[in-house]
């Protein structure tokens, strides 16, 4: 018995789901969102709500039983809400600042660190040392929120680098210095 899979899946106004053999489309305000549909599943849509059912107790079925009711509810909030993640740049003459549809990072190396924009998630530079990126797809905004982490990772002695808003940099103790 799958928890998560036999969740009914809240429809909000606007919102269409299409499935066939091998995917499932989303409309919604926001735009179109697709995820591949696994078989033996099926998507029964009555009224406002949606609910993901399977035609036997086999492991696999089980196994991506709830993976499908997660994702697509994932983008019925995609299509609705949008998701977005802010980073913040730590660190002494770290900043960010956009160029048309490039953000250019200056991170503490010799050179300037250069992010093209991604056709279907929008970044934004909120202040000098705060950018939010934002889309309707769940999975591309975080990863490239994390391709943006990764241009500069937090280290643990001062905790400079790029980390997301709510994240704890666990610090690390320094050097304790000679004993005589």
């Amino acid at each position: 018995m799958s928890r998560i899979g036999n969740k009914p899946i809240e429809l909000p106004a606007g919102v269409t789901i299409t499935a066939t053999a091998d995917q499932v489309t989303i409309k919604g305000p926001k735009g179109t969102l697709q995820t591949p549909m696994f078989a033996g599943l099926k998507i029964d849509v009555a009224g406002n709500t949606a609910k993901v059912s399977r035609e036997n107790d086999g492991k696999e079925l089980r196994a991506k039983h709830g993976l499908l009711r997660s994702l697509v509810q994932n983008c019925v909030v995609g299509t609705t809400s949008g998701y977005s993640k802010v980073l913040v740049l730590q660190g002494v003459g770290y900043r960010a600042q956009k160029k048309g549809k490039d953000v250019v990072f200056s991170l503490g190396f010799s050179h300037d660190v250069v992010l093209k924009e991604p056709s279907d998630v929008v970044v934004d530079v909120l202040e000098n040392t705060k950018l939010k990126v934002s889309g309707i797809d769940k999975q591309r905004v975080g990863q490239v929120a994390a391709q943006i982490r990764g241009f500069k990772e937090p280290e643990p002695y001062k905790g400079k680098g790029i980390r997301y808003e709510n994240e704890h940099v666990r610090r690390k103790a320094g050097k304790a210095g000679s004993k005589k």
